[in-house]
């Protein structure tokens, strides 16, 4: 593999040694660990418990489960309203309702509620989400009648008296300001606002400081007489009861109940499509960063949820985590990533989020939608997706152990209009999903190109470095000004920032318009037409990279890096020594689990030194080695400026929804090579060509100032069939006096 953005072929001559050592995908070698984790237990008969489900002549729909393993009852009521459901101007009114829904009825003050659920030895609780308000309750058996007593009375008469209405107002008050301070909350509010504008799902469910003091009881009053009646509400009865003893009691309590005025059915508002947008919420002094990056996805009940709720286990979650081996195992840049499909009832959303040390932020976000990039790009194998299949089909027994555990998967069903079939056939339906299905809705519904992203932390800690990693246009927000009511999500008319393009329409309910953006898909370099501007793009290159001058002074270079790659037994880092002496001589030092590894390149020769001893590589090896020892940037972009390598313009890629300059240089025997340019720096990004039957990929990053010679400290290297690796620098250092006999072949 090419070094197109550091100084030497190191990657791609560590990757050679592994498969002529025999540590690629298809050999094995006598000590390299070979063994498998132990496969998962198998998976326990598990039956659902009995359901009957009945709808009184009011409206309220009634589900009956019957678990009799323990002398308990659980009640869980729903109420099909929730933040959506809020004035616009006034977010936090559903929040707020819901708090104070066991605070005080016509009938009952809240000392007397609590009075009440503590003389049964029960527990009672009420509160809201984007969709919806709830009051749960869990009493033993003999006290069903106490409790459904209660809950109607909660749902039914709240008084919203104005003493508890304002001592629950200070409270939610009390609470924002400790969330405004912390990192975490901060991200998750701006990336909702991201990524659903001015839909419903784009407003704080908890409200904002200025719409929970603007908010009135009137205001309470009105919500919940709109939205809080038996035709909008689902009851779900599970556990020592009979469902004959279910339904007598919830006519009992719940059967004079009225209907809500607010419930016909109304077509769902439709977020916005998935649009391109980085913004750093500013926080000087923080010495980590939180990232969050995403888009709008699927609706619950979409016939493609499972396989891509499937396909974001594999890119991180349980049973699979590709982000959690990556930056943490691989790279050590954090102790934890995730992605996650969020469902909602009229759409849902793809996130993956982190946190990093400030200086590693964008070498974190980098990787992170490079990960996304992988999987919609590259078929997953069959042991990825069984990982993932096998924990959500072995998770499964956990969700329904109890009462509560199972009345909260029955409403899930019901409220988002699923069949309760679905529940007795899920692990069928896991197990049914394939790679294909994996490829098709990854394809389908994930768009790196379009991603809104949030970073939370020190600004001056990163932004700099963000354009180097593809990521130049930056919307930076000081967390004092942060409004998110405002179309610009700052308190402040703002100065001095970089603008997105406004190209297009106008904007709509989502925010501000941005330019167009064109997925970055695969490249076939020998297809690229020609264009004017090559021999500027190349004089932009070598500047960008150090200077002609400068390229030209170096005589050696010594790096020790740490190579990691997959592996049968699963990721190896190989620590390496890379020496290098203009201009023929390579050699790469590797510790591999099989021992010490020489391979040297020496003028047009190749030679290696592993456990069996010293041989000349075959002729097909040393071809490949030849071509990497070509595609070394340092040899290649001095020959490119003195006209003894030819070079066209290629077309533009596409990076990160940015379209690059691209050089394609054409290396005889070795294939022509593309060269992706940052219009900015001038520093290599990417690296596209032919190999194993394929095409290689670069990704260049973390670029340091050594001395004037830019140089990428860390590269990723992706290949259809091949392991996917990563290569980053511990030592770098040149013009170093070397010792002839490095390259010398042994007797």
């Amino acid at each position: 593999m090419s070094r197109a953005g550091s100084a030497w072929p190191a990657a791609g001559l560590a990757l050679a040694l592994l498969l002529t050592t025999g540590g690629g995908a298809g050999a094995q070698v006598a000590n390299w660990p070979s063994e498998r984790p132990p496969r998962p237990l198998a998976a326990r008969e598990v039956k659902f418990p009995p359901y009957a489900m009945k709808t009184l002549p009011n409206g309220l729909q009634v589900i009956a489960v019957s678990h009799h393993e323990q002398p308990a009852v659980s009640l869980r009521l729903l109420i099909r309203a929730g933040g959506a459901q809020d004035p616009e101007q006034k977010p936090g009114v559903a929040a707020l309702a819901a708090a104070l829904l066991d605070q005080g009825t016509s009938t009952r003050s809240a000392e007397q509620i609590a009075q009440t659920i503590d003389s049964i030895g029960g527990v009672i609780g009420s509160g809201s989400g984007a969709d919806l308000s709830f009051v749960n309750a869990v009493v033993m058996k003999d006290s069903l009648d106490v409790a459904l007593d209660l809950v109607s009375d909660i749902a039914r008469n709240a008084a919203f008296v104005p003493r508890e209405v304002e001592l629950q107002r200070k409270q939610m008050l009390s609470g924002l300001t400790v969330s405004y301070e912390d990192p975490d909350y901060l991200a998750g509010v701006v990336f909702e606002r991201l990524v659903y504008g001015f839909h419903p799902y784009g407003r704080p469910s908890g409200g904002t400081p200025e719409s929970l003091a603007s908010i009135t009881r009137e205001d309470l009053v009105a919500f919940h007489k709109a939205w809080f009646g038996a035709n909008n509400a689902i009851l779900a009865i599970v556990g020592d009861v009979s469902a004959q003893e279910a339904f007598a009691g919830v006519e009992r309590a719940f059967g004079d109940w009225g209907r809500s005025s607010s419930t016909a059915e109304k077509p769902p508002v439709q977020p916005p499509p998935p649009t391109r947008r980085l913004v750093i919420i500013d926080r000087p002094g923080s010495v980590q960063t939180e990232i969050r990056a995403g888009h709008p996805a699927l609706p619950r009940q979409h016939p493609d949820f499972l396989p891509l709720d499937l396909a974001m286990k594999i890119l991180g979650g349980e049973g699979g985590n590709r982000l959690h081996r990556v930056l943490r195992s691989e790279r050590g840049l954090t102790y934890g990533a995730s992605a996650d499909l969020r469902a909602r009832r009229d759409a849902g959303s793809i996130v993956a989020d982190t946190d990093t040390r400030s200086e590693s932020t964008a070498e974190a976000l980098r990787l992170l939608v490079d990960e996304m990039w992988r999987l919609r790009r590259q078929r997953v194998s069959e042991r990825e997706l069984g990982d993932a299949q096998a924990y959500l089909t072995g998770s499964f027994p956990l969700t329904i152990e109890t009462p509560g555990a199972i009345a909260l998967q029955v409403l899930n069903a019901v409220f988002f209009g699923l069949d309760l079939q679905e529940l007795q056939n899920y692990r069928e339906r896991v197990n049914a999903v394939t790679v294909d299905d994996i490829q098709r809705v990854a394809s389908t519904y994930l768009h790196p190109d379009r991603l809104s992203i949030v970073l939370v932390g020190d600004a001056s800690r990163f932004q700099k470095e963000l354009a180097g990693v593809g990521f130049d246009q930056v919307d930076r927000i000081p967390a004092s000004e942060l409004d998110l009511s405002s179309p610009t999500l700052r308190r402040a008319p703002r100065t001095g920032r970089l603008e997105p393009a406004t190209i297009g329409p106008a904007p709509a309910a989502g925010g501000i318009a941005f330019r167009p953006v064109v997925a970055r898909a695969p490249l076939d370099p020998a297809t690229l037409p020609a264009s004017d501007g090559t021999r500027a793009l190349i004089d932009r290159v070598v500047r960008g990279k150090g200077g002609i001058e400068k390229l030209k002074s170096i005589r050696t270079v010594r790096a020790v890096t740490d190579v990691t790659v997959a592996a049968p037994g699963g990721r190896v880092t190989i620590p390496t020594t890379i020496t290098v002496r203009y201009p023929g001589g390579f050699r790469v030092d590797a510790d591999t689990p099989a021992g010490h590894v020489v391979q040297v390149f020496d003028s047009g020769t190749y030679w290696i030194r592993d456990a069996r001893g010293v041989n000349v590589a075959p002729e097909g090896a040393a071809d490949s080695i030849r071509g990497q020892v070509q595609r070394d940037s340092l040899a290649l972009l001095i020959a490119l400026s003195e006209g003894r390598v030819k070079a066209t313009r290629g077309q533009d890629v596409t990076v990160d929804g940015r379209p690059m300059p691209a050089l394609v240089a054409d290396l005889d025997a070795a294939g022509p090579l593309t060269l992706v340019v940052h219009p900015d720096t001038g520093l290599i990004v990417r690296g596209l060509y032919s190999a194993h039957g394929g095409q290689m990929e670069e990704m260049f990053s973390d670029y340091r100032d050594m001395q004037g010679l830019q140089v990428a400290f860390s590269v990723s290297v992706r290949h259809p069939t091949l392991p996917p690796m990563t290569r980053v620098i511990r030592q770098f250092e040149y013009n170093v006096p070397l010792d002839a006999a490095l390259f010398a072949r042994p007797d």
